[in-house]
C-alpha cells in the first residue's frame, strides 16, 4: 500500500513539474526550414530556460533522438534554434518540446518532414505551400487610438487546417510601432507578442516556415537603407525565423534561397539596400545591383520548373503609385523582364504583398514566355481600397479586398507540373483559383 501511495505521489510531482515547464513556454514550437539531413526547429521561452527537442520517425517504437540542447537568455529574447540532424530524406518525425529536461504536452500535432530524394527515382512529389501577409496583431496600449487595425485571427486556424507542407510569409509579418523601431527591446518585444498568438501556435508546430520581410519589420514605414537600426533588425529578424540562409557572400539583409521539392524559392530584400522614396540625386533601386545580377544568375541556372521569387512590394502591377515597382523603379523592374526574357527563363512567378489586397498579374514577353506575379494581402491587417486602380496585367477575376491567404498547389508528374493557386477567406472559403503552367 505504501509503495503504491508513493507510486502515485511521483506521479503527481512528475506532473507538476512537467505542468510547471509548460509555463514556461511563451511561444512556439516552430518548425524551420526543411531539408533531406537536417530540419531547423525553434521555440521561445519565457524566461531562461533549458530546451531541446525529442524526435523520432512517424509510426516506429524505439529509443528517441535529442538535438543539441540551449539555454535561453534575455538578449536572444529567450528564442533557440535547434537543429534535428539525425534524419533521413523523405520521411516524417514526430517531436516533442523538454524544458528543463521535462516534456512539454501540447494539445496538438507535433510533426514535420525531410525533403525527398525523389531525383533520378520517381517523379517529384506534390506539396502545398500557403503564402500571405501583412500580419497584425493588435496590442492597445501600443496601437493607434480608433478602431483596431487587425483581426479575423481564425484565419491562422483556416490556414492550419489546409496542412499545407509550408508556408512562405511575404513581409509586415509583424508590424513595428512607434515604441518598437529604435531599440532591440522594442523589437523582441512586437516579435514575441505577435508570435504568441494562440491561434497561431498549431500552424507553427506543423508547417516548415520561410519569411522575407518588407517596411513594418524593418523600420518605420516606408523605410529604406538610411534606417539607422537596419542591423538590428535584421539580426532580432534572424532569431526569430528559421530560413535557410540569410544576405548574400559578403552583403547583409534577409536575401536567400531554398529549394522544396522540385521548384526554387528565392527570398528578396527590397529594404536593405533601397534607395529612398524621396532620393532625388542617385538613380533609383529597390534591390540594389549585386542582389539583382544574382537573381539572374541564379534563375539562369535553375533547372526547377517554377522559379518562385519572393520580393515585399509589387513587381507587376502597373499602376503607378504607393511602393509598386513601375511607380518607384520602372527602369529596374524592365532591365530585370529583360533579362528573363534573354536568358529564356521560364517559369517564374514573383509573390509579393503589401498591398492590403490580393490579385494575379501576368505578362507576356516576346518570347512567349509568361511572368506571373501574385499577390497576397492581408492576412490579418486592415484592408486596402485598390478598386480604382487600373493595373493593365492583372489577371480578370482575381481581385479580393479583403483578408485572406493563398495556397499554392505544386502536382504532376516531372515534366508536366502545374501550380494551382487557391485564395482563401479568413473563414477557409476558398475565393478563387487558377492554374498555371511553366512557358
Amino acid at each position: 500500500m505504501k509503495k503504491q501511495i508513493a507510486f502515485i505521489y511521483l506521479q503527481l510531482c512528475l506532473a507538476s513539474l512537467a505542468f510547471g515547464q509548460k509555463e514556461l513556454l511563451q511561444s512556439g514550437p516552430m518548425l524551420g526550414y526543411s531539408e533531406m539531413k537536417e530540419v531547423l526547429l525553434w521555440v521561445q521561452t519565457k524566461s531562461p530556460a533549458m530546451v531541446q527537442f525529442a524526435y523520432w520517425e512517424t509510426g516506429a517504437t524505439g529509443r528517441k533522438t535529442l538535438t543539441d540542447s540551449k539555454t535561453t537568455a534575455k538578449e536572444e529574447g529567450y528564442t533557440a534554434r535547434l537543429i534535428a540532424d539525425q534524419v533521413e530524406p523523405g520521411k516524417q518525425y514526430d517531436y516533442e518540446l523538454l524544458i528543463n529536461n521535462q516534456p512539454v504536452k501540447l494539445p496538438y500535432p507535433t510533426r514535420f518532414q525531410t525533403q525527398t530524394l525523389w531525383q533520378f527515382r520517381t517523379d517529384p512529389p506534390d506539396f502545398s505551400l500557403a503564402v500571405g501577409s501583412c500580419f497584425y496583431v493588435n496590442e492597445p496600449e501600443y496601437d493607434r487610438p480608433g478602431t483596431p487595425y487587425g483581426g479575423e485571427y481564425q484565419i491562422m486556424t483556416a490556414i492550419y487546417n489546409r496542412h499545407p507542407d509550408a508556408m512562405l510569409w511575404l513581409g509586415d509579418n509583424v508590424y513595428f510601432r512607434e515604441p518598437d523601431w529604435y531599440t532591440r527591446t522594442g523589437m523582441i518585444h512586437r516579435y514575441t507578442h505577435t508570435r504568441s498568438l494562440p491561434e497561431l501556435q498549431p500552424l507553427l508546430a506543423s508547417t516548415h516556415h520561410y519569411a522575407i520581410w518588407d517596411d513594418h519589420d524593418f523600420g518605420p514605414n516606408d523605410s529604406d537603407r538610411g534606417f539607422i537600426q537596419k542591423d538590428e533588425t535584421l539580426d532580432v529578424f534572424k532569431l526569430f525565423w528559421g530560413n535557410l540562409n540569410y544576405g548574400l557572400p559578403g552583403k547583409k539583409g534577409v536575401t536567400g534561397y531554398f529549394q522544396f521539392e522540385d521548384v526554387d524559392f528565392f527570398l528578396l530584400d527590397n529594404r536593405y539596400f533601397r534607395t529612398p522614396n524621396n532620393r532625388i540625386t542617385e538613380k533609383r533601386t529597390l534591390l540594389g545591383s549585386d542582389q539583382i545580377e544574382w537573381l539572374i544568375d541564379a534563375l539562369a541556372f535553375s533547372k526547377a520548373p517554377f522559379k518562385v521569387i519572393a520580393v515585399g512590394g509589387q513587381f507587376l502591377n502597373t499602376v503607378k503609385a504607393y511602393e509598386t515597382y513601375a511607380n518607384l523603379a520602372p527602369e529596374e523592374r524592365s532591365y530585370i523582364l529583360d533579362r528573363i526574357e534573354e536568358e529564356g527563363i521560364t517559369g517564374v512567378v514573383f509573390l509579393s504583398g503589401d498591398r492590403h489586397h490580393t490579385e494575379l498579374s501576368a505578362y507576356t514577353n516576346a518570347a512567349g514566355h509568361t511572368v506571373y506575379d501574385l499577390t497576397v494581402s492581408p492576412l490579418t491587417s486592415g484592408v486596402g481600397n485598390p478598386e480604382k486602380e487600373v493595373n493593365d496585367l492583372r489577371v480578370p477575376g482575381t481581385l479580393l479586398v479583403k483578408r485572406n491567404f493563398g495556397l499554392l498547389e505544386f502536382s504532376g508528374p516531372l515534366n508536366e507540373r502545374k501550380m494551382t493557386i487557391r485564395i482563401i477567406n479568413s473563414a477557409g472559403e476558398e475565393q478563387w483559383s487558377r492554374e498555371i503552367r511553366p512557358k
